[in-house]
């Protein structure tokens, strides 16, 4: 279950946010004192770190375009470093070092760490900071475990699943109370209708959605830990700001292994909410250049896996999906004419829909086969 919230930033717009201008693009903003500091500063400062964290959203070029200059201007001082990945499970680690050191060419990489099954973002997002390190012989490290891991911990719990199947993640730190809050926010969007109470967070299915999101977390951190140990080099990482924000995921585990002095750096998008700058949210935060993103079609649901195909969690008022008639419980067999044998088959069927499009839907409903088309809109 943990794995479709990724797909949530595909499937459901993003609320819009009020315009500012809080943080100057191409300007970094010191959240501690909430004031402007110089790149040379920050820099330098990050460059003590044991560990700098560098938070993205994972389809935006200006983030990852980010990242690489950070990343740059990292490489170039006098301490050496490895760069962690969360795009890849830790089983493809072989695959990194073949890369660095050469051994392979982009297709056959993209191929040996499944880059369109693991992580389906498009891989030219990436690639620009991946042939750095291979020019560069960087070492990767391999953050992730596998998605079927993260799966089994949401539906059976961490308890259930014995030590020799875990991929070696120890037992994460609790989740601290506000990650409580933020988890039963996301949560809730998987279970429309139902109130986010205290009660609600009793519930085992939530105890065992937070459990998969601490593993997701703690194997991060762990590896990060390992690769700074094992090398003795200063670990960058680059992963998803929800991992990040607030100290909560991944430095919240990094603290309780005892790596406290984790930087934590975010792009910020300058149409962000100012009220979201608080000095808990990060290190520091590098206002990105506006740009045009490209039309990305939205379905409007939340997904998880199914035996048959992709069964819909959640369905978001007023959306394509709704529209269509999709009902929460449904199981996709078909979109375009094309087989879907799980969430990530839909989610490719979608992005590939043009404006105005008709898209043909084959779902199960109860007993039930139903026929249903999904109208994108003209923008």
């Amino acid at each position: 279950m943990i794995r479709l919230f990724l797909a949530l930033l595909l499937v459901f717009p993003l609320p819009a946010l009020a315009a500012s201008a809080c943080v100057p693009v191409g300007g970094w903003r010191d959240l501690a004192d909430g004031a402007p500091v110089a790149a040379d500063t920050l820099l330098a400062r990050a460059a003590q770190a044991s560990v700098v964290l560098l938070g993205e959203r994972h389809d935006s070029a200006a983030h990852h375009r980010w990242q690489l200059d950070v990343i740059q201007a990292l490489a170039a001082g006098e301490h050496p470093i490895a760069l962690g990945l969360e795009m890849v499970p830790r089983r493809h680690q072989p695959a990194l070092d073949r890369w660095v050191a050469g051994e392979t060419d982009e297709q056959t990489f993209l191929k040996e760490v499944e880059w369109q099954k693991v992580w389906r973002f498009d891989p030219d997002l990436y690639l620009p900071i991946l042939r750095f390190a291979r020019d560069r012989r960087i070492p990767l490290v391999a953050l992730n475990v596998d998605q079927g891991l993260v799966r089994r911990v949401g539906t059976e719990g961490w308890a259930a699943v014995p030590a020799g199947q875990r991929e070696g993640v120890g037992d994460p730190a609790p989740a601290a109370p506000a990650y409580l809050d933020r988890l039963a926010a996301i949560h809730a969007l998987h279970r429309p209708g139902e109130s986010d109470t205290e009660s609600g967070r009793d519930d085992p299915g939530f105890r065992r959605f937070v459990e998969a999101q601490l593993l997701w977390d703690r194997a991060m951190a762990e590896r990060i830990a390992e690769a700074r140990r094992e090398t003795g080099r200063q670990v960058m990482a680059i992963m998803g700001g929800g991992h990040l924000e607030e100290r909560l995921g991944v430095p919240y585990q990094l603290a309780d292994i005892g790596i406290k002095d984790a930087l934590v750096l975010l792009p910020w998008d300058t149409d962000r909410d100012c009220a979201d700058l608080s000095p808990s949210l990060a290190d520091a935060v590098y206002a990105v250049p506006p740009e045009p993103e490209p039309r990305r079609p939205r379905l409007g649901v939340a997904l998880e896996p199914d035996a048959d195909g992709a069964r819909v969690a959640g369905v978001m008022p007023g959306s394509v999906a709704a529209r269509a008639g999709l009902q929460t419980g449904d199981v996709v067999l078909r979109a375009g004419g094309q087989a879907v044998a799980a969430p990530e088959d839909l989610i490719r069927v979608v992005r590939d829909q043009p404006a105005e499009a008709a898209l043909a839907l084959t779902v199960r409903r109860a007993a039930d086969t139903v026929e249903l088309t999904a109208r994108f809109p003209a923008d």
